[in-house]
């Protein structure tokens, strides 16, 4: 008989941010996360500097989330780590990391699809928030990814509309950096959006068949807009700074609304979990609310800090995988780009 309380440490370092959690079963009891600072300045991630600070912060962020979850290494039950998508060198750090551990304990190892977390995140045990049931949508918004998913079962899932050029996240942070904002400029957009006027300036949305996306276009226009307002007034971004991020956030908003509808309609299935950093978005989640007035959903949005990458949503996964003993062995290899 399985031990009723199992302990998984689950670590990620897919991009710039190094995370440790704790989970016993489905119930977080640590959830540790190390940001880094240095990437501000070059106004993105620089993937050789993330490395080398996930490599700096590894140990003391494992070493806090045992701490905080008052558990000992060696009442651990498994190691669930991300094998991929993201960044080589940062992959690379957790992986290492988490073979060497799991190793040593005489534990097993666990791989873990960062995508699959975003969306398994829902089903964290955690108090006033419902979990979905199957079969549900699950809206993944993040830097790199836009993604319609049906999640038949916890792997049993299938892409069913996805961006055909840049990500929500990226679209969110390029008219940012338009607009003369630091990155990361997506969470100023939408700071700034709840002060203006959503429909002061309409952008056309992009016209692609199906449930793709697309917001290289989007991206352009707001280009070409701001470029052409400020021949004809210098000041036009400072003097109208929330009415411009308002209209950005509103359309983007509508570009991701309407997909959904056509996916709710496709489908049949009226249950939506949104996950990955943008849901952080203040503007996407009220929207998401307001649909189950308007439309009869059942929306899940998750707890803010398992929105963006985190070690907790690993660790779901892993506690999933630990159940089925879908184990891995010290020749499993981290994967930039991975097969969802």
């Amino acid at each position: 008989m399985l031990n009723p309380e199992v302990f998984i440490l689950a670590i990620e370092s897919s991009c710039d941010d190094t995370a440790a959690a704790v989970l016993c079963n489905d119930k977080v009891l640590s959830n540790v996360v190390a940001n880094q600072l240095i990437h501000t300045q070059y106004g993105g991630v620089v993937p050789e500097l993330a490395s080398r600070a996930h490599q700096q912060n590894i140990v003391p962020v494992i070493d806090a989330a045992l701490k905080k979850a008052n558990i000992q290494k060696e009442q651990l039950s498994a190691i669930a780590f991300t094998q991929g998508p993201g960044l080589m060198g940062s992959l690379l750090v957790g992986s290492s990391f988490a073979k060497s551990m799991a190793l040593a304990l005489g534990i097993p190892l666990i791989a873990v699809n960062h995508m699959h977390a975003h969306i398994l995140a829902h089903f964290i045990d955690e108090e006033g928030y419902d979990k979905p049931e199957f079969p549900f949508l699950a809206l993944t918004i993040s830097g790199g990814h836009t993604q319609i998913v049906k999640v038949n079962h916890f792997f049993d899932m299938q892409i069913i509309g996805e961006t055909t050029d840049d990500a929500v996240g990226e679209a969110f942070d390029k008219s940012a950096k338009i607009l003369g904002l630091p990155y990361p400029g997506g969470p100023l957009v939408d700071k700034y959006a709840q002060l203006g006027n959503p429909k002061a300036y309409p952008f056309t949305k992009p016209k692609v068949p199906g449930l793709d996306f697309s917001f290289s276009g989007l991206k352009t226009a707001i280009l070409y807009f701001i470029q052409k307002e400020k021949q004809k007034n210098p000041n036009f971004i400072e003097e109208n700074t929330n009415d411009i991020c308002a209209s950005i956030q509103y359309t983007i908003i509508q570009i991701l609304m309407d997909k959904l509808k056509l996916a709710v309609q496709e489908t049949g299935i009226k249950q939506i979990a949104i996950g990955g950093g943008v849901s952080a978005n203040s503007g996407i989640r009220q929207t998401l609310k307001d649909a189950e007035q308007k439309y009869g959903w059942k929306t899940f949005v998750p707890k803010f800090e398992y929105t963006t990458d985190n070690a907790a949503m690993i660790g779901i996964v892993g506690y999933q995988k630990f159940l089925s003993q879908n184990f891995e062995n010290a020749s499993v290899v981290s994967k930039a780009r991975i097969q969802f």
